[in-house]
């Protein structure tokens, strides 16, 4: 199971970083937007740990992938909720990518909640 949550996180932690540069308008101009860049770094942050996480601790693997991506999920669900009451930038790129992450971080939580303990 480590393999597959490695990789769950580690696209994570791209996807969160990519969108963190993006709204920093690094990668991107005219979608700069602070405060998700600033909420984006944390989760690529948080994400990232608990990769490092898998490789110091891999009988514990399981519990950080849930905890890490449950984590981010949060995270992402607060930035459509900012995004639903006009807080959050409002642009398709921010739509998209928020659905995105929310598939991601659902498609691994369940592969990593169903996964068995070794």
């Amino acid at each position: 199971m480590p393999t597959w949550l490695r990789w769950f996180l580690a696209v994570d932690v791209l996807m969160f970083a990519t969108a963190a540069l993006v709204h920093a308008g690094v990668l991107m101009s005219g979608l700069e937007h602070a405060n998700a860049r600033i909420a984006e770094s944390v989760i690529a942050a948080v994400l990232f740990a608990g990769l490092a996480g898998t490789f110091a601790a891999p009988a514990s693997s399981r519990a950080i992938g849930l905890w890490a991506q449950g984590f981010a999920l949060l995270g992402t669900f607060v930035g459509l909720f900012t995004i639903a009451i006009g807080v959050g930038p409002r642009t398709v790129f921010d739509v998209t990518l928020h659905a995105g992450m929310v598939t991601l971080l659902v498609a691994g939580l369940v592969v990593t909640a169903a996964a068995r303990v070794r």
